[in-house]
């Protein structure tokens, strides 16, 4: 019974890696959406400041929802990209390594258990029989922290990006295009300040933090870069400079 409840824990350990590349993942999309909510948001916002003319607050929101959206997604790119070729010249380094130097590497690997706290003929049976399995694997595990086969595709991250982007940016376009002229400034403060502080606290409860703290601090961010936007635009407009 022992062994089956063992084998069982070892078959489910690799979803514990899942769950966490994939909450990763959800924290990125938070914060992409985040970005695109408070960037879209305060560039509507500063142009309904100069005019209530709902044609220029459409071509300023679309432009800077595909300039974000496009602008996440190279910067995302071009990041796990940075990664992913670190990442792969380390295990070719290791690859080569074990290649010409098989001894040297398992002594490493076994003076990196018994530092752990295993006793020396322990660390010496584990580096062996970790060497027999999957050599690259146990040096990548152990040295680097690397896993071979979860190394993130720099396409996939550019594109979860810009969607997140662009997800969290259609709600102060609609927020402030779809109500009457008369509203459309206060209802989209309300609103975006409202997915503000869902998606501060949606982040801050994926990475474990304080969801009132992590909301307060986002919204506030967010009110400061309306105020702002609005009250140039609002100033452009009647100096006669945006007109």
């Amino acid at each position: 019974m022992e062994t089956t409840g063992t084998a069982a824990f070892h078959n489910n350990e690799p979803h514990h890696n899942d769950i966490a590349q994939r909450l990763n993942w959800l924290r990125a999309g938070v914060l992409g959406a985040n970005d695109g909510i408070v960037s879209v948001a305060a560039i509507v916002v500063g142009v309904a400041g100069v005019t209530t003319d709902s044609g220029p607050i459409l071509i300023a929101g679309a432009a800077g929802l595909v300039g974000g959206a496009i602008s996440m997604a190279l910067g995302e790119y071009v990041s796990v990209s940075s990664q992913k070729d670190s990442q792969q010249a380390l295990i070719e380094k290791e690859r080569r390594e074990l290649a010409e130097q098989p001894e040297e590497e398992l002594a490493e690997l076994a003076a990196i258990y018994q530092g752990k706290g295993l006793s020396p003929e322990t660390a010496q049976r584990v580096a062996t029989e970790l060497t027999a399995h999957d050599a690259l694997g146990a040096h990548l595990s152990a040295e680097l922290h690397i896993d071979e086969t979860d190394i993130v595709s720099p396409w996939h991250a550019a594109f979860a990006s810009a969607i997140a982007f662009f997800i969290g940016a259609i709600l102060p376009m609609l927020a402030i295009l779809l109500p009457p002229q008369n509203i459309r400034v206060p209802l989209t403060f309300a609103v975006v300040l409202i997915a503000l502080a869902a998606t501060g606290a949606i982040g801050a409860w994926i990475g474990g933090g304080s969801q009132l703290k992590a909301a307060v601090r986002v919204v506030i961010g967010g009110a400061v870069a309306l105020v702002a936007t609005f009250l140039i635009g609002s100033w452009l407009g009647a100096s006669g400079i945006a007109a």
